[in-house]
């Protein structure tokens, strides 16, 4: 063994990083798996709150502002969190193949992509934030809402990215436990500002929207001093610091065709909030609460995703294939057990769960009716969600991001054909099945894709 991976592997073990190259895929699965899963619990639990706030402190219209954001909300941010997570994932080559010269490379390299990406995107998303939201057909009764939230979300654009790339990077070498720290750290901040700027404060939704950027921002800035306290393998040396252009087109190869995936997917999203928007403000606000309650249930399936990412890029890099073939099956039937789960758990709280996001139930039954049959509609299709997340993720951690982006192309066209098609024929059941349609294309593209990729790399390794 040489020095690098001899230090790289004892400074793996100093900082409790993981390797996911040796052990029981199932065990390895789990125990990375279930931080990723807390985290994202807790951060869909800050939205479920932050969301049930405003219903019952601004009303149904703040609600509708907020939620008819969703669309570009996911279109834009959703693209900075990809670039951050295909950033992370020639990171995990290079952990899985011990090289912890390349490793530094990658690394501060990435960081230099993200500032620029940061200060771009901000200005292009700001400067842009209204007429997106006019083109989208937002409602009038709701538009000031929804750009007074979106844009504040939007100029902290650098938080986010200075929170997704670090953790990125700290999951990337495998731990997945110390983001989540940040997450309940970021939860519980959140929920106390988002009291104290709109009860207290009487900000509105614009309080709402500086609560989570400040949050966010507060856990990036703890990222930071854990990194250099507790994470040596990820501190770059004075020499190491120059940009390098062959560096910088690998990361891009990988982050921008991951961030790309969840834009695409989200053009789709935003061909259907613009039909949905015609529905009236009691519709969108039936799917904003709906959405909200099935992201938080959807919570393991995100997790395995980002396991199965990590899991795929560190066992390609140490060119174990057999271990890749375990690994999916054993997250495959994770994912198949917890669709089952969480169908009947909806089956029975759905209108319940929703009712928890506006003050006066009695009076809104329309709106629990429409939010209930959603819940009920997608969450029997979760088992092809659990599919888009484990295959599609494996796919981009082994190194192929491209085959992922085509996934989320037919995803888009699932959704453009729900909103330009099904919602003006059927109008609310229609955008009920938008989700299910995009999860049932997106499967129907990923098993073929994998069975080539998996011929790929057993071409190039075995």
């Amino acid at each position: 063994m040489n020095t690098g991976s001899a230090r790289l592997r004892k400074t793996g073990a100093a900082s409790s990083v993981k390797d996911l190259t040796d052990g029981n895929p199932m065990r390895l699965i789990l125990g990375f798996s279930l931080p990723l899963l807390f985290g994202n619990l807790f951060q869909q639990f800050y939205n479920l709150v932050d969301t049930m706030i405003v219903g019952r402190f601004l009303g149904m219209n703040a609600l509708a502002g907020v939620g008819s954001t969703g669309c570009i909300n996911f279109l834009i941010i959703g693209f900075c969190m990809g670039v951050c997570s295909g950033f992370a994932i020639p990171v995990s080559h290079r952990f899985g193949a011990k090289d912890e010269r390349g490793l530094h490379r990658d690394l501060i390299n990435a960081y230099y992509l993200s500032a620029v990406f940061a200060v771009v995107i901000t200005i292009i998303v700001a400067l842009f934030c209204r007429p997106m939201l006019i083109l989208l057909r937002t409602p009038e009764d709701v538009l000031e809402y929804a750009y007074s939230y979106i844009l504040i979300i939007f100029l902290g654009i650098p938080a986010t990215f200075l929170y997704n790339i670090l953790s990125s990077m700290i999951r990337a070498i495998g731990d997945s436990r110390t983001p989540l720290v940040f997450l309940v750290i970021s939860s519980f901040l959140n929920i106390g500002l988002d009291i104290l700027f709109i009860v207290q404060f009487k900000l509105g939704v614009s309080g709402a929207a500086l609560a989570t950027v400040l949050s966010q921002l507060i856990s990036g800035i703890l990222c930071v001093f854990v990194v250099i306290k507790r994470f040596p393998l990820l501190h770059i040396k004075k020499e190491e610091m120059r940009p390098d252009r062959h560096s910088m087109n690998r990361l891009c190869q990988m982050g921008v065709p991951m961030g790309l995936q969840y834009s695409i997917t989200a053009i789709g999203s935003v061909i259907l909030q613009a039909s949905v928007n015609t529905l009236g403000a009691t519709a969108v606000a039936a799917i904003t609460a709906a959405n909200k309650v099935s992201m938080f249930m959807s919570c393991p399936f995100d997790a395995m995703g980002a396991t199965m990412a990590t899991y795929g890029g560190q066992n390609v890099g140490a060119k174990k294939l057999s271990r890749v073939d375990q690994g999916l099956k054993a997250c495959s039937m994770l994912g198949i057990g917890y669709s089952i789960f969480a169908f009947l758990i909806l089956l029975v709280f759905r209108f319940k769960l929703v009712a928890l996001f506006i003050d006066d139930a009695a009076s809104n039954t329309a709106m629990l009716d429409n939010a209930g049959q959603l819940l009920f509609i997608i969450s029997a299709f979760y088992i092809p969600l659990a599919f888009v997340n484990i295959v599609r993720f494996l796919i981009q951690g082994v190194g192929f991001p491209y085959l992922a982006i085509l996934a989320g192309v037919l995803e888009m066209v699932a959704r453009a054909i729900a909103g330009l098609v099904l919602v003006p024929l059927f109008g609310f059941i229609g955008a009920c099945f938008a989700s299910p349609l995009a999860w049932i294309f997106a499967d129907a593209f990923l098993f073929p894709a994998w069975r080539y990729v998996r011929k790929q790399l057993g071409k190039k390794y075995e």
